[in-house]
């Protein structure tokens, strides 16, 4: 991990309530999927190219993964982490303790609506409308969880829904809905998904893709982007890493669609290697709950600008390009 990321932790350690930095920090199971993500990183090296003559640009294939109930990490919540984007890509939680309108109100960037498939397709529709009203630029449905992964972590500590006073601001007024936690639908399928594009003309990304022939199947269901993403070791912990599934879902979706990595990043070297197997981008998660517990929206940019500083940093070096050939097998 870069070490300004890793001081960022360790303050958003010391503040934080235990039970949530459990829940932000923690995976499902045994947390093999969680260590593996960070894992996959350290196995690779780039062979750097020399005297290629380039000048980068200014390109920062960063975006702003979904992450839950900021407002247990700060009490300006998704806001800060809006404002502190600075611009970058975000994308914002349907479990966000802030409604999306005031998300999208406090960004200067786009933002995308982040969604979970409800058992209830007419609370899904009315959740799409809410992300449209609000100035929402695409949706990402989130499709690994048709259950709740199992977090040991939190059922240790009886944390299952948020405190008093904080709510998922986005399923507020919706009838017969939950408000301090949301629900999954088990029978969510690519019908699902058909009946979105149905029903909105958003841009229609699916995360949590892993299997390449899933990537062909979401390529075929007109998806405009794919996810790669083990969710953040919180789902299936028997699931591989995100990157180490990530070349062959590049290599199925065949340049179609663009391929965003999801999980274990960690510093600007983490990302140039995601773009050297093919992504076009990769979302931070939990580095951002780091930022944000220790500094509030200051926190938010200041891991922003490290990771964008070292990516740059890294890019010069490898001769300012990142392709396949160039990533190899530490010893």
């Amino acid at each position: 991990m870069n070490p300004v990321l890793a001081e960022l932790h360790d303050k958003a350690r010391a503040v934080l309530d235990p039970v949530h930095h459990d829940f932000f920090a923690g995976g499902a199971g045994d947390e093999v999927a969680l260590a593996a993500n960070e894992a996959a990183f350290r196995r690779l090296a780039l062979l750097p190219r020399v005297l290629r003559g380039k000048e980068i640009g200014d390109d920062f294939p960063v975006l702003l993964a979904p992450t839950a109930f900021h407002r247990l990490a700060h009490p300006d919540g998704e806001r800060a982490t809006a404002r502190g984007a600075a611009g970058t890509a975000l994308v914002s939680s349907m479990a966000s303790t802030t409604p999306i309108a005031d998300v999208v109100a406090a960004a200067t960037g786009p933002v995308w609506f982040q969604l979970y498939v409800q058992p209830d397709m007419n609370v899904t529709e009315a959740l799409v409308r809410r992300a449209e009203r609000a100035g929402c630029t695409a949706l990402m449905v989130t499709a690994d969880s048709p259950v709740f992964g199992r977090h040991r972590r939190d059922i240790a500590h009886g944390f299952h829904d948020l405190p008093a006073g904080l709510a998922a601001e986005n399923m507020r007024d919706l009838a017969g809905v939950p408000l301090r936690n949301i629900e999954m639908s088990p029978a969510i399928s690519w019908d699902h998904l058909d009946r979105l594009r149905d029903m909105t003309s958003l841009p229609l990304w699916v995360k949590g893709v892993l299997h390449p022939r899933d990537a062909e199947i979401a390529v075929a269901h007109d998806v405009a982007g794919i996810v790669v993403s083990n969710h953040g070791g919180r789902q299936l912990d028997l699931a591989p890493a995100s990157l180490d599934a990530l070349p062959a879902v590049v290599d199925a979706v065949a340049g179609r669609v663009p391929v965003v990595l999801d999980g274990g990043v960690r510093s600007g070297g983490d990302i140039a290697l995601a773009i050297a197997l093919g992504a076009s981008a990769v979302g931070i998660g939990r580095p951002v709950l780091w930022g944000l517990a220790a500094d509030g929206e200051q926190g938010v940019r200041r891991v922003l600008d490290v990771l964008r500083d070292e990516f740059r940093h890294v890019l010069t070096l490898c001769g300012g390009e990142l392709t396949r050939d160039m990533v190899v097998t530490r010893c």
